[in-house]
């Protein structure tokens, strides 16, 4: 298939992660794919060996930014399109726009947030083939708000690339066994090292970093120096508020030895490899792609009990479920998986099968590709 691929993502974050990954798998197999991007993209240098005669960039500055959309509708007419797929939903009326005046492309919309479109959505989207929910969580919203007729929302769950988190894990017990050589010591993360507890994603209200400083001062209380704590992300806001507000706790509750603020990572699959316990903290969360990651790697998640956690961690298998904003739960959890190693580690073990069972880049890719299918009549129809 002839597929285009539009998003005006200015920062990189976990839905641009999926767009990177989609282009470049849906690329290697065999089909033709082409991007709009604004021009100061983050993805661009994310998208393998797709050529810059397949790269369109524009300014997509907004949902009425009718010059963009009409150039995106003559990229798709000239270059044969057959689907247009918008990511962001500032996109959408853009890519409707597009795809009624380019007639042999289809309109594919991928929602990876909770957050409720407006009703004007109901006629400027109405030439949409699909709607990708990137969970039942999701998908479950866009029900009820009725935007979209049932029939058309497919939920496909976001995949990673499992390799990358397979070697990210390898690497980190090779090093673990060349300290214990250089060290004469028998092979223990606790003889080594401080257990390490983490947390992945933008800094903001919703991912509850806050609440885990105030998790990690209690267990500090019950562990001392046997755990370490790492936040990773960045405040992507002008003011750089939160992070502010982050560091302003570390520093009222004397943790400034024990957590590290490491800012935006490249490659977080290395720190994510590292940890003995991961924690999602969020107040409200549609997937939770930092979830999957860690159980990728083997490690247990202890995670508040958002829609998206909910799909993703079985409470007491692959990691534990805590109540939303409960600092006190969430260190109590942590101390029980930091305290029992067994358990811990057959958490993490388990995790780990179901992330290869359920979330593979593969499989995510196959059932987008299904679905575009489905879009173009080129297979029947699924059960929504």
């Amino acid at each position: 298939m002839r597929i285009l691929q539009v998003s005006s993502a200015r920062a990189f974050g976990g839905g641009e992660r999926h767009f990177a990954d989609l282009a470049r798998g849906l690329a290697a197999r065999g089909h033709e794919v082409f991007a709009a991007l604004s021009p100061s993209s983050p993805l661009r240098g994310r998208l393998g060996a797709i050529p810059d005669s397949n790269i369109l960039k524009l300014p997509l500055r907004n949902a009425l930014d009718l010059a963009s959309a009409a150039r995106l509708a003559r990229f798709a007419r000239d270059e044969r399109v057959e689907i247009i797929h918008a990511h962001v939903a500032r996109d959408y009326t853009l890519a409707a726009f597009a795809a009624r005046r380019a007639p042999a492309a289809r309109l594919i919309l991928t929602r990876h947030v909770l957050f409720p479109l407006s009703r004007m959505h109901r006629l400027a989207l109405s030439n949409v083939a699909r709607v990708v929910a990137v969970s039942e969580a999701v998908a479950r919203a866009l029900r009820a708000q009725s935007i979209f007729p049932n029939d058309k929302i497919r939920v496909v769950a976001n995949g990673i690339d499992l390799r990358r988190f397979d070697a990210a894990r390898a690497e980190f017990e090779r090093e673990s066994r060349r300290f214990d050589s250089a060290q004469q010591l028998p092979h223990s993360a606790a003889q080594r090292r401080p257990l390490r507890v983490g947390i992945v994603g933008e800094l903001s209200e919703v991912k509850g970093q806050l609440d885990f400083v105030r998790a990690a001062s209690l267990v500090a209380e019950r562990l001392g120096d046997e755990v370490e704590f790492v936040i990773v992300g960045e405040d992507e806001s002008r003011s750089g508020e939160y992070r502010a507000r982050i560091e302003g706790l570390i520093s009222e509750l004397d943790l400034a030895r024990r957590v590290r603020l490491t800012g935006r990572l490249e490659e977080v699959a290395v720190v994510v490899a590292s940890l003995d316990v991961f924690v999602s903290a969020s107040h409200s969360e549609s997937f939770g792609i930092a979830m999957v990651e860690a159980m990728a790697c083997g490690v247990p998640v202890v995670a508040t009990a958002t829609m998206g956690a909910r799909e993703i961690v079985e409470d007491g298998a692959t990691g534990l479920i805590v109540p939303v904003g409960d600092a006190g739960a969430l260190s109590a959890a942590v101390v029980s998986l930091l305290e029992d190693e067994v358990r811990r580690l057959a958490l993490g073990a388990r995790g780990r099968e179901t992330a290869r069972e359920r979330f593979s880049l593969e499989r995510m890719i196959e059932a987008t590709e299904r679905v575009y299918a489905e879009a173009t009549g080129r297979a029947p129809d699924a059960s929504p």
